[in-house]
Parts: C-alpha cells; sequence; structure tokens
C-alpha cells in the first residue's frame, strides 16, 4: 500500500465521524442552517426586501419568501452579475456558474466563499466514506481522470464566470494535482469529440483507477479507448481501475452497456451535484441512495410534485417530510438563492439517517391526456422489461404524440438507441407498456378506455443521439438529453434517425 493510500484511512475515519454528528441529526442542523443563512443575509438587498430581521422560524419564512425559480430571481441575479455587491448573499459571488436555460437564455448561478468549500468537501466525503467503509484505498496512488467541461473561465465585472465542473477543476486539492488528468492543455478543448480523441491518447498508457463523469460522455470515452486499443475491454486497458464516480443522470439506463464496456464489476458512487449546490451522495455501497447533506450550507424544502403546479403548493422542511413520496426540491443556499425551485423531484427512502433517489424533472414529464407519466416510471418500465429479455439500451427519451395518423388513437412515441435490440420489437413494445401501465394508474385507465394506444417505439441509428446533441452544440460537458417531453420538439428531430 502506497503512503497516500495509508494516510487516507485515518483521513476518511476522522471525515466519517464528523460527518456522522449530522448525519442522524438532520432536522436539527437543517433548523440550525436557515438561522445562520438569515442572520448572514438580513443586511443584503433581498434580505432587506423580505425583512429576513424578523423572521424567527421556518413558518416566518414561507410567509416572506415566495418559492421561485431563476426567473423570480432574475432581477436579483442581474444586479449581481452587474457587480453589485450584498445582492442576495454578503459580497460579491466568488464565481458565476454558466448554465443553459430555458427561458432565460444563459443563466448565471452565483457561488460563494462560503458555498464554494461545500462543493468540495462533498466530493472529498464520498470518496472518503467510501474508503471508510470498503477499507479499498489503492486506487488513490493511481491516476484519476475527470470527464469534465474547460476549466476556462471569463471575467465579468470582476467575477469569473464558467461551467461549474470548470470552475471546479481550480479546486483540486494538492495532493491529488499529480494524479489527476487530463492535463490542463487537453481540458481547455472545447470541442467535445476532439476533447474526448485527445484524453484517451493521454490516458490510453496510464495506470487510472478512478474514473469519474456523467456516463453518456464516460461511454463516449470508453467506446473511444476500446477503438483505439483493437476492442480491449477497458479493464483490460486499465487492469487497476477500481472505482467509477458518476451524477448528472440516472445511472441505470446506461450501466449494462458500460459494465459490458468494462468487461468486470467496479465498485462505483452516485453523487448528486449541482451548480446550485451539492446536494446528496452514495456513503454506503450496500444501499443505493444517496444521502442528503444536511449540514453543507443548504436548508430544504419540499413540495409534493402533485401540488407543485397548484396556486398555493404546500411547503414542507425536512421533518415534515414522508417516505416514497415525490417532491420537488427547493433550495436556500449560502451562496444566496432563495426558495430556489431546481426542477428536479426525489423521494425519501430512508429518515434514520435521510436518504434519497432521485425521480425526474419537474418539467419532464408527459401529460398530455392528464397521465403525468414521470421519469422514474418509464425508466423502470423499459429497463426491467430490457434487463428481463437480455436487451442493451444506449439512451432514450419519450414524447407524446397527439396528432397520429387518422383512424389511430393518440399514443406516448419512445425513441430508443439499442446496443442489441429486441427480436421481436412490437412483443418487446407490449411488455414495456404493460410494466408503464402497473406503474401508473392513469396511464392505465387511459390504455383501458381507449383514449390512448399502447406506446410505440421508434429504433433509433446507431449514434443518433450522440449526432443529435452535436447538432444542438449540446455534445458532452453536463449536458443532457431529458428523458420525457411534453412536447415534440425533440421526438420531431429524433424523427430524422429512425432506422
Amino acid at each position: 500500500m502506497g503512503f497516500k493510500a495509508a494516510l487516507s484511512k485515518p483521513f476518511a475515519a476522522f471525515a466519517v465521524w464528523q460527518i456522522d454528528k449530522w448525519k442522524y441529526n438532520a432536522v436539527a442542523a437543517q433548523q440550525k442552517t436557515l438561522l445562520k443563512l438569515l442572520n448572514d443575509a438580513k443586511q443584503t438587498a433581498f434580505g432587506r426586501d423580505h425583512h429576513f430581521a424578523e423572521i424567527k422560524n421556518y413558518s416566518d419564512f414561507k410567509q416572506h419568501v415566495p418559492v421561485q425559480d431563476y426567473e423570480g430571481l432574475k432581477s436579483y441575479i442581474d444586479r449581481s452579475v452587474a457587480g453589485e455587491a450584498d445582492v442576495l448573499w454578503k459580497g460579491k459571488p466568488l464565481y458565476f456558474a454558466k448554465t443553459s436555460g430555458t427561458t432565460s437564455g444563459v443563466k448565471y448561478i452565483p457561488l460563494s466563499k462560503e458555498s464554494m468549500p461545500e462543493h468540495i468537501k462533498a466530493a472529498r466525503n464520498a470518496i472518503l466514506t467510501y474508503i471508510n467503509e470498503t477499507g479499498k484505498a489503492d486506487f488513490v496512488n493511481g491516476k484519476m481522470i475527470f470527464l469534465q467541461g474547460s476549466p476556462v473561465l471569463n471575467e465579468k465585472n470582476g467575477v469569473n464566470v464558467g461551467r461549474l465542473s470548470g470552475i471546479v477543476a481550480h479546486h483540486v486539492p494538492k495532493y491529488l494535482q499529480k494524479n489527476r488528468l487530463p492535463s490542463y492543455e487537453t481540458n481547455i478543448i472545447e470541442d467535445w469529440e476532439q476533447k474526448v480523441d485527445a484524453i484517451v491518447e493521454e490516458t490510453i498508457h496510464e495506470d487510472m483507477t478512478l474514473i469519474s463523469g456523467i456516463p453518456p460522455w464516460v461511454q463516449m470515452y470508453f467506446d473511444k479507448l476500446s477503438e483505439k486499443s483493437g476492442g480491449k475491454k477497458i479493464a483490460d486497458i486499465f487492469k487497476n481501475f477500481s472505482l467509477f464516480i458518476y451524477g448528472g443522470v440516472n445511472f441505470e439506463p446506461y450501466r449494462a452497456k458500460i459494465e459490458q464496456s468494462i468487461g468486470r464489476k467496479v465498485d462505483s458512487i452516485e453523487t448528486y451535484p449541482a451548480s446550485e449546490g451539492f446536494i446528496a451522495y452514495q456513503d454506503s455501497q450496500k444501499d443505493k441512495s444517496l444521502l442528503l447533506l444536511a449540514d453543507a450550507g443548504i436548508f430544504y424544502e419540499f413540495i409534493p410534485s402533485d401540488e407543485y403546479h397548484s396556486g398555493n403548493p404546500v411547503r414542507l422542511s425536512l421533518a415534515e417530510v414522508e417516505l416514497e413520496k415525490n417532491y420537488a426540491l427547493v433550495l436556500n443556499t449560502n451562496a444566496g438563492l432563495w426558495g430556489y425551485s431546481i426542477g428536479d423531484t426525489i423521494k425519501f427512502v430512508s429518515k434514520n439517517p435521510y436518504r434519497i433517489v432521485v425521480t425526474g424533472r419537474i418539467k419532464h414529464f408527459i401529460s398530455a391526456f392528464g397521465e403525468h407519466v414521470i421519469g422514474e416510471e418509464v425508466e423502470y418500465a423499459l429497463l426491467s422489461v430490457a434487463n428481463e429479455e437480455g436487451v442493451k439500451i444506449t439512451e432514450f427519451t419519450v414524447a407524446p404524440q397527439v396528432n397520429p395518423e387518422p383512424g389511430e388513437l393518440p399514443f406516448h412515441e419512445w425513441f430508443v438507441e439499442f446496443s442489441s435490440a429486441p427480436e421481436d420489437m412490437v412483443a418487446f413494445s407490449k411488455k414495456v407498456d404493460a410494466a408503464l401501465q402497473k406503474k401508473n394508474i392513469y396511464y392505465f385507465d387511459l390504455i383501458e378506455g381507449n383514449i390512448l394506444q399502447p406506446l410505440i417505439i421508434r429504433n433509433l441509428q446507431k449514434d443518433a443521439f450522440v449526432n443529435y446533441m452535436k447538432s444542438e452544440g449540446k455534445l458532452g460537458g453536463q449536458n443532457k438529453v431529458p428523458r420525457l417531453s411534453n412536447d415534440r420538439k425533440l421526438a420531431d428531430e429524433l424523427g430524422k434517425y429512425i432506422v
């Protein structure tokens, strides 16, 4: 065992001891976090406008601070971007994380000197909890790769601006810098395909032990490695590769293909980072759910997802949540986001400690006929049948077809890129439809009532989704394909790739 590996074990034990202090006292940690956030921000423009000095508890907070998305906070964020201090949080932001928005165009998410260390600590602790539980630490002596956006930052009125993954690259601890790939010169390549090609050249002969990234882009890296090596499995290229860290999307749709590419079992850690804050990570190999970070500078609120679009939805604190119920996630952060609806839906699978699974996006659903089908349901329906049939999925998305051919009923149209397709597509589609009916009673009623016909699967060409994302300028980085759309924009584009 190398020096770093040996040193990491007591470091991991200490980190877990610290985590355990709030892990089983999460409600108290959240109450303390809310009061600290309010106190720290009471002299800001937002704090004065919303009477932070008068707020004594969560009930008061809900009366003064509305739930809002980026548009609701945009007037304050614009003031920060223009260079004004003490707007949403004390002082000026340390960074703006640049993300793409649907209505606002580019979004600028503030990161503060208080919030940035929480991102780094959470990423570190995800690894340390793994080391402490498993005793496996040899991977820290090898090379590690983080597939991420460019670390090049631009300045806007005295504040550095970049993609979150690029910003984080500037905060990698010094003790990991020598182990870390790719090089800066490769990391700043903007074209994703050129960048992955360069990463392959740089890493193919290295002792890669840890690989991290969003699953579809890691798969692209694996495909190119295999091609470059004459068809070898990743486990044969990187014989000491032992830990895969991922986030950004549900891993299950990609699991079969990635495991096939690797060629042997490799431990994995799921993380839930966002530009708005690092929310949760998998802290045990015995449990796939994620530990909610209750002591990380974020006060969480939860809105039952079936009430989200009502005029006055219920807002709940951590103390009030129920198990196995879908909630829209709302954040209040030590970077100055207040009542911020992040757009994700989660459900709790444990309350001691509080563990979650991510179930989808509040805006990504199909309810063209009142069925309100969500991401968790379509993923289960497709993957349960695919696993049973030995079918492997590369990528997929679903949209409603409300204007079918004359004489046909409307239907849900599934666009699926298979790495190994079913022998009988019609029979496969029927099984997926039956699985979805079991998951969603409203969908079942619509099928039974002949309002909808059973779903139809469109078999897409190889690399259909990669080519689509490339055409949209969204290849690589933190970009993801939405699982569900309530309109036809994505579906109509993917229609060009039907086999």
